[in-house]
């Protein structure tokens, strides 16, 4: 009977594994069918929990961290990201209220978002600040202002 029941349990947590891919279940699966075999041998109900449970932790432990470091999604940079800090040209005027908005860079129309929410004006040069997605988002270059001429 507890073949049966280790089978079960192997069986169930492979599929929750296919299910979920978090690398959780297959540790759990292996712990089961190390116990299926303590069962098939002979061993104690007690034997066979422990053997689970010592072996699906000891794989978790040990393996987890390095396939977590092997999977895990690294944010690429992109050529986008080279615009950041650079300047574009509003050609609608930004409004979040209303939302439009759209800025020209190098000859490519971007959807452009005020970076702090204000309404910009077509026309004015903008700096980004940050791009997500094909969202620029921006923020009015303030440019000096010539000194009026003095008269002598």
């Amino acid at each position: 009977m507890d073949m049966l029941i280790w089978g079960i349990v192997c069986v169930v947590m492979a599929i929750a594994e296919v299910v979920t891919l978090q690398l959780v279940s297959v540790w759990f699966s292996i712990g089961a069918l190390a116990a299926f075999f303590a069962a098939l041998f002979g061993a104690g109900s007690t034997v066979q929990f422990i053997i689970f449970v010592v072996v699906s932790a000891l794989l978790l432990a040990c393996t987890r961290p390095i396939i977590k470091k092997v999977m895990c999604k690294q944010v690429v940079p992109t050529n986008a990201d080279r615009e950041i800090g650079s300047t574009a040209t509003i050609i609608e005027t930004v409004d979040g209220a209303r939302g439009t908005g759209r800025a020209r860079k190098d000859g490519v129309d971007w959807i452009a978002v005020a970076a702090n929410g204000q309404i910009i004006p077509e026309g004015t040069v903008v700096q980004i600040t940050d791009i997500r997605g094909a969202k620029l988002f921006v923020e009015p270059v303030h440019t000096p202002q010539p000194a009026p001429a003095v008269k002598q």
